[in-house]
């Protein structure tokens, strides 16, 4: 995209100096993000994805009804909520986005000077301020009203469905691929029960319905460059209805793995029980002990039917030719699966051990 089309875009948000640097955002799988200087001010202006969001519009009013309800909680907690939450520009029309001629779907937000997202973890002490960031995110939601925000991708954390899907790829075999993941799919067969029990638990009652933000990667928290702490939950299109544990369990999957997810060297990927203990403490302390004990118990649990899930998700994409997750390279998409199966069953052996950890610093906070 071109600086011309980038002006034309801001303008619409009353932006009207002139560029004076533009950088590709790469490190996303799903929109088109670049950030930008107008000016002596940066702004990160999105073209968003309506391939995976069939309805941008629902979208941003989620954002717009948690950040505003964020910027209230934060200024109660005494908190800064020009760099605890994101800020999106309006146009004319007081809306968070615009929609061009050619149909695409925009919005800029101010960027948070003095911060950086990381895609690993170089420091233990970030990734515990992360934690209590995304646990405080759950904890300052707890008594939004629900009926303001809607489910803007249908059954995204639906384990069962999800699973379900790949089965009945697998069965299609659109691209003739199947033969090449024999073992894969043996995989998900055995583990299709264990994988389906969170979400049974929720349909049953025994689990809250939360505001969640369903995609709490290491890489979604914004990290302050010079004191190392957790300034502001990013990449907040997810955010709508979902389980806590699989908040708690996406960002163990993302941000205590030995190794990158598309990692092909599988004798790399772990689980890094350090990096576990770390997030844990600051996870279930910023979230200052208003989980209930059930969501508790399947914390650990958690994180091993993310990691299933994903799995599928990328072995799905892969049978299917490629179409949702960005590639770079040939069989990207099944080197992703592999690494995440890796992951789940390095996470089993563990599991006693996760379990003791979850609860050691839930008693911490009763």
């Amino acid at each position: 995209m071109n600086e011309a089309e980038i002006l034309r875009i801001a303008k619409r948000f009353g932006i009207t100096d002139p560029i004076v640097e533009t950088e590709h955002v790469t490190n996303g799988h799903i929109n088109l993000t670049y950030l930008v200087t107008f000016g002596s001010k940066r702004y990160i202006v999105q073209k968003i994805n309506r391939y995976v969001f069939g309805n941008p519009e629902a979208v941003m009013n989620n954002i717009d009804c948690v950040t505003h309800f964020l910027r209230k909680k934060i200024r109660e907690d005494g908190g800064d909520p020009e760099r605890e939450t994101l800020r999106f520009l309006r146009d004319e029309n007081g809306k968070n986005y615009i929609v061009n001629d050619d149909g695409s779907f925009w919005r800029i937000s101010v960027y948070i000077d003095g911060t950086t997202a990381y895609n690993s973890v170089e420091d233990i002490r970030m990734l515990y301020n992360a934690g209590v960031s995304f646990g405080l995110f759950q904890k300052r939601l707890a008594d939004f009203p629900m009926d303001k925000i809607t489910e803007t991708i249908e059954d995204f954390h639906n384990t069962p469905k999800r699973i379900d899907v790949l089965f009945d790829t697998i069965k299609k075999d659109p691209c003739n691929r199947v033969n090449s993941v024999k073992d894969e799919i043996e995989f998900f067969v055995s583990r299709r029960t264990k994988a389906g029990k969170i979400v049974r638990l929720q349909q049953e009652g025994q689990i809250p319905l939360r505001v969640t933000h369903n995609d709490t990667k290491y890489n979604n928290i914004l990290i302050d460059k010079k004191t190392y702490e957790a300034v502001c939950v990013i990449d907040l299109d997810t955010v709508m209805p979902g389980i806590s544990c699989y908040d708690f369990g996406d960002a163990i999957r993302f941000a205590a793995s030995t190794a990158a997810e598309d990692e092909t060297d599988l004798d790399k990927v772990s689980l890094n029980m350090d990096y576990f203990r770390a997030f844990t403490e600051g996870f279930i302390g910023g979230s200052q002990g208003f989980f209930t004990d059930k969501e508790i118990e399947c914390m650990a649990l958690g994180a091993i039917n993310i990691t299933i899930e994903l799995a599928a998700r990328f072995l799905t994409d892969y049978l299917c030719g490629d179409l949702y997750f960005k590639t770079s390279r040939e069989n990207h998409n099944l080197d992703r699966a592999r690494n995440q199966i890796k992951l789940v069953c390095d996470m089993e052996n563990k599991y006693n051990e996760m379990q003791s950890i979850v609860f050691k610093n839930y008693k911490k906070c009763k």
